[in-house]
Order: structure tokens, then sequence, then C-alpha cells
């Protein structure tokens, strides 16, 4: 029988050197004429909780859903699309889509798999070529958002939670299947550890501490934006 080959994907600071969630955040409240002193501690708050490895999941979902939830889905589709063809878009490089489409050539499955919400990676998933988005899903009722989301969450162990959800709905696992993950961050540890091939992909110095200590591949795809 033929083995499952994956490939798994990670996207802020892995496929994009840019993290399109607070990128997203940071936009929606400009658009939307929302209190930048008040909205924009909270961003940075759990952006500095992330970093630190102190996240509190709940609380910044339920801070983007809600966000997401004040407006109609009309409004909200234009600003996503200023916001991707402004602040993402731009953003795409050569290396990290021609990384994608070697796996797919290759006949691999890929997927995006990120802690960044559907609602806006879906149509970054797309740039990419890539079928398959494993991402928070904001819970929609007749076509507005609820506030809230549709669990499982993907951040740390939710990811490999969700990537065996999305497997087990194929009639496998990752235990049975040729795969290989890139990511960026420490956060996405146990999803590394579960695959057959980590590879620590503009790592931050705590991953890419531990990429040395265990002999993982490393790849950097971003260093001519670094050197600038």
């Amino acid at each position: 029988m033929r083995v499952l080959k994956l490939a798994l994907f990670d996207l802020d600071h892995t496929l994009l050197p840019i993290d399109s969630a607070d990128g997203w955040l940071r936009f929606l409240v400009a658009a939307a004429g929302l209190d930048p002193e008040h909205y924009g501690a909270a961003i940075r708050r759990h952006a500095q909780e992330y970093r630190e490895g102190r996240f509190d999941i709940e609380s910044y979902l339920d801070f983007q859903m809600g966000l997401l939830a004040r407006f109609e889905r009309t409004q909200l589709d234009l600003w996503r699309t200023e916001y991707l063809r402004k602040a993402v878009f731009p953003h795409l490089t050569l290396q990290a889509q021609t990384l994608v489409q070697n796996h797919r050539s290759a006949g691999d499955t890929v997927a995006l798999v990120t802690g960044t919400h559907s609602y806006v990676t879906r149509p970054i998933a797309a740039v990419f070529d890539i079928e398959h988005l494993i991402a928070v899903q904001p819970e929609e009722v007749d076509g507005r958002f609820t506030g809230r989301y549709v669990p499982p969450h993907t951040y740390q162990d939710g990811k490999r939670v969700a990537v065996e959800a999305f497997l087990a709905a194929r009639g496998t696992c990752l235990a049975e299947v040729d795969s290989v993950f890139y990511s960026d961050s420490i956060n996405d540890l146990p999803l590394l550890e579960a695959v057959r091939r980590p590879v620590v992909t503009n790592g931050d110095p705590g991953l890419r501490a531990i990429a040395v200590e265990r002999g993982w591949d490393t790849l950097d795809l971003f260093e001519t934006q670094r050197a600038a």
C-alpha cells in the first residue's frame, strides 16, 4: 500500500516574512476607526505573550473573534481584500512559493497549518496553491461571525491535534504517513516532534538551538529580507 506523503507548512515567519494575524488586526482597527491606543495595546500584549511562551490562546481568540463579530461580512470582505493586496501579497517570495511547488510536484499532500484564523489565511493558501488549510475556524451563523470559534484551535499541541483530526478523516494518522513540517516557532514543537522530518525554517533562537541539539534540518527563506 502506498504511504501518504504529507508536507505541512506553518505560515507566519515561515512562508511569509510577516505576521499576517497581527497585521490583519492592526489593519482592521485602523480601517474601522477603532481606538488605536486601546486595541494596539491588546495586540502588543498578545504578541509579547506569544514570544515568551505564556500565550493565553482562549483570550487571544476571544479578542480576534470578537473583532470579526462587530462588522457585517460584506464590509469585512472589502477590508480583507485591501489588507491582502497592500500588506500580504507584496511579501510573497519566489523561494517560499518554489518550496511549496516542489512538494506539490512530487505528489505530496500539501497543507497549511497555521494559528492565524481561516478568514485571513484561506486566500493566502489559495495564492500558494495549497488545497488544504488547517486553521482556527471562526464560527458563522447566517453569514455573520458569532464571536466564537469552532474547536480545535491550532496553537502549540493544538496544531498536532488538528493535523491528526485531518488525517483521521482520511483513515490514517501521523505515525503512518511520511510527513514533513516546516516551522519557525518553538510554539510548534509538539507537531515538529510528531512528524518524521521536522524542518526548522527561519527559526526563532529557541527552536534553532533545539535543531542543533537534535540534528534537525534547518532552512532560511528570507535571508535577503533580514540583511536589508
